[in-house]
C-alpha cells in the first residue's frame, strides 16, 4: 500500500471509524454474528461492554501454543490463526502484519499501535482464546454476560454469546500490549482501505480451527 492508494474516500471513512469507541466496534461484531441479527441494540451494547471489561481485566498469561509465521494471510483475510491439533499453534501471517504496520504509519497511528505491538497483540489475543476454550474462564465469561437460557430452582444455565470471546480477546490484547485502541479499529481500517464502501468492521482477522 502506498499513501496515494489511500484515497480521500478511504481516509474519510477511516476517520469516521476512529471517532467511534471500542465498545461500538464490539457491538458491530456482535450484530454481524449469526444468532444476533434481531437482538435488541441495547442488549448487544451491554454484552459488548461486559466482554470488553472482562477481557481487559484478565491477568496476562503466557501462551502455551507454539508460534509460527506464514505468508498468504491477505488472501485469507487473516492476521493470525489458532489451531489445536496436532499441537496448539498460533500462526502469524507476515504479509498482513506488514500491511497493518504500513497503514498505521500512513494514518499517523503509531501512538495507538507502537512498533511491534500488532504482532504481540495477535499472540496475546490467542492466549485468551486458550483460556476461554480450555480453562475455567469460559464459565466466568458466561456468568458475567448473564445470558440466562434456563432457570430451574437453584440452578441457572448460562448460554453462549457468540462473538463475546472475540471482544474479550481484543480487549485483553489492547490492555496487556499498551495499545491506545482495540485491534478491532485497525482491522476495520485495513478493510476500509481495501474497500471504503464495504469495509465496515464486522468480524475479526483471527481464524479459529479445532
Amino acid at each position: 500500500m502506498k499513501g496515494a492508494l489511500l484515497d480521500r474516500a478511504a481516509r474519510a471513512a477511516i476517520a469516521e471509524l476512529e471517532a467511534e469507541d471500542d465498545v461500538e466496534f464490539g457491538v458491530r461484531l456482535l450484530r454481524n454474528t449469526p444468532t444476533h441479527e434481531r437482538r435488541d441494540p441495547a442488549l448487544l451494547r451491554h454484552w459488548a461492554a461486559t466482554a470488553d471489561a472482562f477481557g481487559a481485566g484478565l491477568e496476562p498469561v503466557a501462551a502455551t501454543a507454539r508460534v509460527v509465521e506464514s505468508d498468504g494471510g491477505l488472501a485469507k483475510g487473516l492476521l493470525a490463526r489458532y489451531t489445536s491439533r496436532p499441537v496448539p499453534t498460533v500462526e502469524l501471517f507476515t504479509d498482513t502484519l506488514a500491511l497493518a504496520d504500513e497503514l498505521i504509519d500512513l494514518l499517523g497511528w503509531r501512538h495507538l499501535y507502537p512498533a511491534g505491538s500488532v504482532r504481540a497483540a495477535a499472540i496475546a489475543h490467542e492466549s485468551v482464546h486458550e483460556q476461554l476454550h480450555h480453562g475455567p474462564r469460559k464459565k466466568d465469561l458466561k456468568r458475567a454476560l448473564d445470558h440466562v437460557v434456563l432457570r430451574a430452582g437453584r440452578h441457572t444455565l448460562y448460554g453462549h454469546v457468540a462473538g463475546a470471546d472475540e471482544i474479550a480477546a481484543h480487549a485483553h490484547a489492547r490492555t496487556v500490549c499498551g495499545l491506545g485502541r482495540s485491534p478491532l479499529l485497525l482491522t476495520a481500517a485495513l478493510a476500509t482501505a481495501a474497500d471504503p464502501q464495504h469495509g465496515s468492521p464486522h468480524g475479526s482477522p483471527h481464524g479459529r480451527e479445532k
